[in-house]
């Protein structure tokens, strides 16, 4: 359903951004990540949709959860780890998961920046060797919260 409710939405804004009756990614992206203006017209259609499906899929539950949200406002008010990296490594892992490198450069400046996303963390998780030493930080992370 949400998935039904944002294309539907996004082929209303940008029906040229829609391939086969389904949201061309690469399209889209070509769209919003040049103009702030339409990066807010996309992020004010998805962001109630994806909260509201995060908030009914986590209401009752007890545990700890982690829930990734690329953004720093959010209205959850929960409290917000921010998985760090520097942004010379960030672009190029964009890269070699096949991301043009114009293209992550691109997103990357329509994000906020690196100052912006420390300032914002209640807990900053340090992300610059390889996957495997991102996973056993977070696993200690987990222990400790689960705790």
């Amino acid at each position: 359903m949400l998935a039904e409710e944002a294309r539907d939405a996004v082929s209303d804004r940008w029906p040229q951004a829609i391939s086969n009756g389904e949201v061309d990614r690469r399209a889209l992206a070509a769209i919003v990540f040049d103009d702030p203006g339409e990066l807010a017209a996309l992020e004010a259609i998805t962001h109630p949709l994806i909260f509201g499906r995060i908030e009914a899929e986590l209401e009752g539950f007890e545990d700890v959860a982690v829930v990734e949200v690329p953004l720093i406002d959010t209205s959850l008010g929960w409290p917000r780890m921010v998985v760090d990296g520097p942004d010379e490594v960030r672009l190029q892992r964009a890269v070699t998961r096949g991301m043009a490198q114009d293209d992550a450069e691109r997103r990357m400046k329509s994000q906020p920046d690196r100052a912006e996303w420390l300032a914002s963390a209640d807990l900053v998780i340090p992300n610059h060797g390889t996957l495997a030493e991102l996973e056993a930080t977070v696993a200690i992370l987990a222990e400790y919260l689960s705790s």
